[in-house]
């Protein structure tokens, strides 16, 4: 074991293991009405029977509204070729431009949420709003899974991952339970 300094709690947590890149969509999937995408990293899973994943927003972000009046959102799973895509979602706002056609992004109405889905992703999960949680800087807006649909042999370690700045792919596996 290495020699531990006291340091800022901060920059402490970029020790913490990488998060998953995830761009989360809401708002009219139908094209009638205001939708939005933002690049989100804070992504959990909170349950696994109901399956209930949590995408932490901060209050000052457009998508924050969108979020709060919506009943639902989609979680999409970008892979490594999106990374372009997936920073540009996270630098630009979505009330000052369309990301979905500055992105090149097709979009359909999910099948059993009102929110769009991206099927340019490797995964797509559609959630019923169930919670929402104030958690300091940002707010976790968990939702219940009720749809996915997941590319064919999947190729997992195309997914992105975001660490300290770095967006990375997940590496070696080291052991199987």
């Amino acid at each position: 074991m290495g020699q531990k300094n006291e340091v800022n709690p901060i920059w402490a947590c970029r020790g913490f293991p990488a998060f998953p890149v995830v761009l989360a969509a809401m708002g009219d999937g139908n094209g009638d009405g205001e939708k939005n995408i933002i690049t989100v990293v804070l992504c959990h899973m909170f349950s696994f029977n109901p399956p209930v994943l949590g995408i932490g927003v901060s209050p000052s972000r457009h998508s924050y509204a969108l979020l709060d009046k919506s009943d639902d959102f989609s979680i999409n799973v970008p892979g490594k070729e999106l990374v372009e895509e997936v920073l540009f979602c996270g630098q630009k706002s979505g009330k000052d431009i369309n990301k979905f056609e500055e992105c090149g992004f097709t979009y359909t109405k999910g099948k059993k949420i009102k929110s769009p889905v991206l099927p340019e992703c490797m995964v797509n999960l559609e959630c019923k709003k169930v919670n929402k949680i104030d958690a300091g800087d940002h707010t976790w807006f968990l939702g219940e899974v009720v749809h996915a649909e997941m590319e064919n042999g999947i190729d997992r370690t195309r997914a992105l991952m975001y660490w300290s700045g770095e967006f990375r792919v997940i590496g070696d596996i080291i052991r199987r339970r």
